[in-house]
């Protein structure tokens, strides 16, 4: 993985909004519903490519595909483990339904469901476990990989990474009724997603492991303290390390996040209770929220905190939870910040979250992603020119 040795580098956290023509035919196959698989394939394949090129044209170190050929970031395993009903355990609830934040701000909640109409609802994505889980998503997974590195042979860029759903996520996501307890259902989801990590970093891109639950447990769970949280949270860390076995820790980024709930946010789980365990993650780079209003002070903790050997940062210096544009001086200053608390070399600029976690939703419109990437990419430039060059 590429450090920052000589100007701050670039990146994002990976999914992008999909164009039209190719999310029509994405919800078709995630309804059931008839849909030509050659022109699925099809479109997937142009809409990497344009989103690599548009991703290189702005300036992005550190691409990736935009998560084009998949759903959301999470359910798109329903098509790549075996081992899962069909049948929806949630039907038509918001994944926020019952949260701290929901608790709290009931007229909020209720009025940001009718704004969003029936996106809110995910039931049809989430499913149980009804039999032994294994990986069947090899041909897919070849399909995304080879569009990522077609699309890369017509840009220069750095690096390029792949997401995937880490072991925590998926099993919160779907239920168990096949195994006896968590744990053999951990390492069951552990050793199936084993193969998917291991084949990215085979393929050589960088792999990204998706890990919103690990920050975003605490506000769903009410009923649990901040020291119950810990220890559910250090138990899926343990089960992600065993998914990521033999896979070198300079090879996977880690990602977690609060979602991607445009709400109060006044029950986030505190990064100073959550970042030593983010930290046992056996990864060389570390991806998380800094740039919304709830977290942006939490920079002052890296002051205090010893990165792993070698490992480095991705602040997100852009953020998800607003359509406003972050001033280019702005990001530079975030990135001084953390520079300073860490070293130049060990921090590279991100995003607190996705663009389109789910192909289906838009929080950001696409214009407006773009001149937040243009900002991301500025704002690096401003800091570099600070802090190699002492303008």
């Amino acid at each position: 993985m590429k450090r920052s040795t000589d100007r701050i580098l670039t990146t994002h956290v990976g999914s992008l909004p999909r164009p039209a023509d190719l999310l029509d035919l994405l919800k078709r196959r995630q309804a059931g519903a008839p849909y030509d698989e050659g022109a699925l394939a099809r479109h997937v394949k142009e809409a990497v490519a344009d989103v690599v090129r548009k991703q290189a044209d702005t300036g992005i170190d550190v691409v990736t595909d935009g998560e084009m050929g998949k759903i959301g970031f999470l359910p798109y395993v329903n098509q790549r483990l075996t081992g899962f009903d069909a049948k929806a355990w949630a039907e038509n609830q918001s994944y926020w339904t019952n949260s701290r934040e929901a608790l709290a701000f009931p007229d909020y909640y209720a009025w940001a469901a009718r704004q969003a109409g029936s996106a809110g609802g995910t039931g049809t994505m989430r499913r149980v476990a009804t039999g032994p889980i294994r990986y069947r998503g090899q041909e897919a997974l070849k399909a995304d990989i080879d569009n990522l590195k077609a699309a890369l042979a017509e840009v220069e860029v750095e690096e390029a990474f792949m997401p995937s759903i880490s072991v925590g996520n998926i099993a919160d996501w779907q239920r168990n009724e096949y195994y006896e307890t968590e744990d053999d259902y951990l390492y069951a989801i552990a050793d199936a997603m084993h193969e998917e990590y291991q084949t990215i970093v085979d393929s050589g891109l960088l792999l990204q492991v998706d890990d919103p639950i690990l920050a975003t447990y605490y506000v769903q769970h009410p009923e649990l303290g901040v020291p119950d949280v810990r220890k559910w949270a250090m138990t899926r860390v343990e089960a992600l390390n065993h998914a990521l076995r033999d896979i070198p820790r300079e090879k996977v980024r880690y990602h977690t996040c609060y979602s991607i709930n445009m709400g109060p946010r006044l029950y986030d789980m505190e990064a100073k209770d959550i970042v030593d365990i983010m930290l046992r993650v056996k990864a060389g780079a570390y991806s998380f929220e800094a740039a919304n209003p709830r977290h942006e002070h939490e920079w002052r903790l890296w002051q205090d905190i010893a990165l792993p050997e070698n490992a480095v940062i991705i602040p997100g210096v852009i953020t998800n939870s607003t359509n406003l544009i972050e001033h280019p001086d702005l990001v530079a200053d975030r990135l001084m910040r953390f520079a300073q608390a860490v070293g130049r070399e060990n921090v590279i600029a991100g995003a607190d979250c996705g663009f389109a976690s789910f192909a289906t939703t838009l929080e950001i419109h696409d214009s407006v992603v773009w001149a937040k990437f243009q900002s991301l990419v500025e704002g690096a430039n401003r800091a570099t020119m600070r802090l190699w060059r002492g303008a």
